[in-house]
C-alpha cells in the first residue's frame, strides 16, 4: 500500500499567485498531481492534510478541485488553519466522509490495510491548533471502535516544536490530550502532519510523527531562535508512506516533483559496474 501526502495547498480564487506573484500555487498543484498519476506504482490514495484554501473560500476550493479531481486515486482530505469547514463542505459536498461530525470535519476511513483516522485542528479565525472535548471525546470513540487495527492518524497541526519558532506558536496546542489517548491506543502507529511546508520527522509518545514536503514553498530552514517568517522556493517534494507488502514496516519515502536525470544503470549487459 501507497500513500501520497499532499499538504497546505494554499490556492487562491481563479487560480491567482501568491505572496506578490513568487508563488503559481494552483500550477504547482497541477504539477504534482501530473506526477502523481504518472507514478509507477500509482499510490492507492492521497492525504491532503490541510490548507487547500488561502483564505477559505469555495471559489479556492473549486479551483482547487480543477487540480484534484485529476488524480487517478481517490483522495481525503482534513481542513488546516486557512479553511473553513462549512465552506470546505458545499465545495466538496460529494465527500461523503466530511459529514460524519456534525461540528468539525473529522472521520475515519474503514476497509484499507491501515485504518485511516482524520482529526481536525482547526481552530475557526486562529492559526494555532486545538484539541478541545468535543474532538477528543469523537477521538477517544472512533480509537475504541477498532483497538485491534493497524490505524494511521492524520492531521493539520503538528503537535510540538520543532524549531521553527514563527511556526512553533501555531503548533496544535493542550497536546497532552492526544497524549494521553495515544497511550490508550497503541494501535495508532504514525501520525502524518502537514502545516510546516518542510520534511520533518521525529518521534513523539513512541511513534513516529511524519510532518509534510512543499509540493509549492517551503517555510525556510532557519533555526536560530525567533528567527523572522519567511519562505524559500526549494525543489518540491510529495511525501509517500509505504506499508511493506513482506515486512509489515510503514516507511516514509520523498519523491521529487520535476524533471530529473535518469533513471540510469549502474551495471552493464554484462552484469559489470559501469565504470
Amino acid at each position: 500500500m501507497i500513500i501520497a501526502q499532499l499538504t497546505d495547498l494554499h490556492i487562491k480564487a481563479g487560480g491567482k499567485t501568491a505572496y506578490a506573484g513568487k508563488v503559481d500555487t494552483f500550477a504547482k498543484l497541477q504539477r504534482a498531481v501530473e506526477h502523481l498519476n504518472a507514478m509507477r506504482p500509482q499510490p492507492d490514495l492521497v492525504l491532503i492534510t490541510g490548507d487547500l484554501g488561502d483564505f477559505g473560500r469555495v471559489e479556492e476550493y473549486r479551483q482547487a478541485r480543477q487540480a484534484l479531481d485529476r488524480l487517478q486515486m481517490p483522495f481525503y482530505l482534513v481542513p488546516g488553519n486557512h479553511d473553513e469547514r462549512q465552506a470546505l463542505r458545499d465545495a466538496f459536498v460529494d465527500h461523503s466522509y466530511l459529514f460524519q461530525a456534525d461540528t468539525h470535519l473529522s472521520y475515519v476511513i474503514e476497509g484499507l490495510p491501515l485504518r485511516l483516522v482524520g482529526l481536525d485542528t482547526s481552530v475557526p479565525g486562529k492559526p494555532h491548533g486545538e484539541l478541545d472535548g468535543m474532538r477528543r471525546d469523537w477521538l477517544e470513540t472512533a480509537l475504541s471502535q477498532a483497538p485491534e487495527r493497524r490505524t494511521l492518524l492524520f492531521m493539520h497541526h503538528p503537535p510540538v516544536a520543532v524549531g521553527l519558532d514563527h511556526m512553533d506558536v501555531q503548533r496544535l496546542h493542550g497536546s497532552d490530550e492526544l497524549a494521553t489517548a495515544l497511550q490508550r491506543h497503541p494501535q495508532v502507529e504514525l501520525i502524518l502532519c502537514g502545516h510546516l511546508h518542510r520534511p520533518v520527522e521525529f518521534i513523539w509518545c513512541n511513534r513516529p510523527v511524519y510532518v509534510g514536503s512543499a509540493h509549492n514553498h517551503a517555510v525556510t530552514l532557519d533555526l536560530t531562535p525567533e528567527a523572522p517568517s519567511s519562505f524559500t522556493l526549494e525543489p518540491a517534494m510529495i511525501r509517500l508512506i509505504y506499508l511493506h507488502p513482506q515486512s509489515g514496516m510503514i516507511m516514509s519515502h520523498q519523491s521529487h516533483v520535476g524533471d530529473c536525470d535518469g533513471p540510469h544503470p549502474f551495471f552493464d549487459e554484462q552484469g559489470r559496474l559501469i565504470d
